[in-house]
C-alpha cells in the first residue's frame, strides 16, 4: 500500500537511531509506534540488518586491527510492514472510530528485539501484544482488550521475519554477481541504488519544472489548496515551486490542531502521501523510492492533527486522513478530481476473534479520463475478502455487494460510482464503521460536478434503520444488517464542453 511504502524509510530511521549502538549479527527489530515513523498501530513493521565482514566485499586486505576487531558493519535494512487484523483495544479489529487516546487502540511498541541473536523471541512479543488487556481503566470507560488473535499475529511476523530473510538472499546474491577476483559488488550494487534516486529526484525536479511552465506560474510561485475532514478540521497546503532547481516545499501550516479523536496522522503519513503522488504526476518507469523526495521540503507545524502529540490517537489518520491530505495535494496540482477519499474501515468480531476489511468507491475524472468505479484508490490497493471465504469463515452473509449507481460526479469526464456493500449478521456480534466523506463530497474539478458523499445504515432485523453516520459502533444481534454505500468520484469538466 502506497500509505506503507512511503512511511517505511522513516520507520527504518528511526530504528537506526534508538538502537544503532546495540545490534549484532541475528537481530531483527519491530515496531508499530506512531512517534517511530509508524503509521497506525495494525501496521507491524520488521527490521532486518544485513551485516557483512568488510573483509568480503574489498578486494584489498583489512589492517590487523580491523581483523582483532572482527569490524563488520551494516551495508543494507530490509523492511517488510503488515496490516495485523487485531492488535488489542477497546474494538474486535483494532479500528475503534471513538478511541481518543493511543493506549485504546491496541499494543504500542517503540523498539523491540523480536529476533535475538538468530532466535525469535516468542515470550516477549506475547508479553508486549497482550500487555493492553492489563491497563487499568477509570469507572465508565471502555476496557482495553490485548490481542484478539495473538496465533495470527505470531505467524505473521514470523512471515515477515521470513521475508526480510528472503530480501536478504536476493541482495547479497546480486552482490555477488556483481563481484569478481579484482572488483568488489558492494560499491557497484550501492552505486546503482544511489543511481536509482538520483533518476527519481531528477524525474520530479523536471516534472515540477514543467509543471511550473505549463501553468504559466512566476519563477518561484505558490498555490493554495485546502479540504476539510467531515469534523470541519482543515487540512491546508500551501505549495512554493521554484523552477530554477525543480524543488517544491510542502506548507501545512493553517492545518487544525490535534484531534481528541483518532484522525490525527503522524508526520510519516503525510510524507507517504507526498511521496505516492509525486509518483503519480511523473510521467516515467521508475520505482517508488526516497529520491523523489529530495527536491521536497515539508512544514508541518507541532501539535496540528498532522503532528499529534506522542499519544494521540491516530488509528483514522493512516486510513482516512492520508487520503485528505492526498486530495489536497492533488487539488494544488489540478491534476484530477477527487476519489472517494475514504478507505471504509469495516470491522466485527467479539472476545475470540476480529475481522476488517476496507470497501472501495468511485475514483475522480481527470482531464481526459473518466474515474473507476468500485475501486481503492491512492494510498490504498488492498483486495476484499471474497464472498464464499468470508461467509465460510465468519458468523455472517453478503447480503449485497453492487455498484452505487450515479453515485459519480457529473462532467465532461465523469467521477466513478461507489460501492454498496450489505453484511447480515448471523449471530451477536461487535461491529464498527470508521468512514469519511459522509459530510463533505469528493469535489469536482474544472467545473466538474462532485462525487456523493458516503452512507452508512444499519438495519434491524424487524426492518427498522438507524443513520450510523461516519463513525460509530453497535451491538448486532442475529438477524441485523449493516448497509455501506460509499462516495463516488468527482467530475472533471463542464458537461457538454
Amino acid at each position: 500500500q502506497p500509505v506503507h511504502l512511503g512511511a517505511m524509510s522513516e520507520a527504518v530511521r528511526q530504528q537506526v537511531k534508538l538502537q544503532e549502538n546495540n545490534l549484532q549479527e541475528g537481530d531483527v527489530l519491530l515496531t508499530n509506534h506512531p512517534i517511530a515513523g509508524g503509521s497506525h498501530l495494525p501496521d507491524i513493521t520488521v527490521i532486518t540488518p544485513v551485516w557483512k565482514k568488510v573483509s568480503k566485499f574489498q578486494s584489498f586486505k583489512v589492517s590487523e586491527k580491523a581483523e582483532k576487531l572482527k569490524e563488520e558493519k551494516i551495508i543494507f535494512y530490509i523492511a517488510s510492514r503488515g496490516h495485523h487484523a487485531d492488535i488489542g483495544g477497546i474494538s474486535p479489529g483494532s479500528m475503534p472510530p471513538f478511541s481518543r487516546e493511543l493506549k485504546e487502540e491496541g499494543a504500542c511498541i517503540k523498539t523491540f528485539k523480536v529476533v535475538e541473536n538468530g532466535i525469535f523471541n516468542e515470550d516477549g512479543i506475547t508479553e508486549l501484544l497482550q500487555a493492553p488487556g492489563k491497563i487499568v481503566r477509570n469507572p465508565g470507560e471502555p476496557a482495553i482488550s490485548g490481542t484478539r488473535l495473538l496465533s495470527d499475529n505470531l505467524s505473521d511476523l514470523k512471515a515477515q521475519v521470513a521475508a526480510n530473510q528472503r530480501g536478504i538472499d536476493l541482495l547479497l546474491e546480486m552482490v555477488e554477481h556483481y563481484s569478481s577476483e579484482d572488483v568488489p559488488g558492494l560499491p557497484i550494487v550501492q552505486a546503482y541504488m544511489h543511481h536509482i534516486q538520483n533518476k527519481a529526484e531528477e524525474a520530479v525536479r523536471n516534472m515540477l519544472k514543467e509543471l511550473s511552465e505549463r501553468e504559466g506560474l512566476a519563477e518561484v510561485d505558490t498555490v493554495a489548496a485546502k479540504d476539510y475532514l467531515d469534523d470541519g478540521s482543515e487540512i491546508v497546503l500551501h505549495l512554493t515551486i521554484d523552477r530554477r532547481d525543480g524543488s517544491a516545499i510542502f506548507d501545512f501550516t493553517g492545518t487544525g490542531p490535534e484531534l481528541w479523536g483518532n484522525l490525527n496522522a503522524p508526520r510519516a503519513v503525510t510524507h507517504s502521501a507526498i511521496l505516492y503522488s509525486l509518483r503519480c504526476l511523473i510521467d516515467q518507469e521508475i520505482p517508488l523510492n526516497q529520491g523523489c523526495l529530495n527536491p521536497i521540503k515539508v512544514i508541518i507545524e507541532d501539535g496540528s492533527l498532522l503532528a499529534p502529540s506522542e499519544n494521540a490517537a491516530v488509528v483514522g489518520g493512516n486510513v482516512l486522513t492520508s487520503q485528505r491530505i492526498t486530495d489536497v495535494i492533488l487539488k494544488a496540482f489540478r491534476a484530477c478530481a477527487a476519489s472517494q477519499g475514504c478507505m471504509n474501515n469495516f470491522t466485527f468480531g467479539n472476545e475470540n476473534f476480529g475481522y476488517y476489511e476496507t470497501i472501495g468507491g468511485g475514483a475522480g475524472a481527470g482531464p481526459n479520463w473518466h474515474g473507476q468505479s468500485g475501486v481503492h484508490t491512492h494510498m490504498t490497493n488492498t483486495r476484499i475478502t471474497d464472498p464464499e471465504i468470508l461467509e465460510r469463515r465468519y458468523p455472517v452473509m453478503l447480503r449485497e455487494f453492487s455498484i452505487r449507481k450515479d453515485s459519480g460526479g457529473s462532467g465532461k469526464f465523469k467521477g466513478g460510482n461507489g460501492l454498496i456493500r450489505e453484511v447480515e449478521f448471523l449471530e451477536p456480534l461487535n461491529t464498527a464503521i470508521l468512514s469519511e466523506r459522509r459530510v463533505h463530497q469528493p469535489y469536482g474539478l474544472n467545473g466538474g460536478g462532485p462525487g456523493k458523499s458516503g452512507l452508512n445504515l444499519f438495519i434491524r432485523k424487524d426492518g427498522s434503520k438507524l443513520h450510523l453516520g461516519g463513525k460509530n459502533e453497535i451491538i448486532a444481534e442475529a438477524g441485523d444488517r449493516i448497509r455501506i454505500e460509499t462516495p463516488g468520484g468527482g467530475g472533471y469538466g463542464k458537461v457538454g464542453t
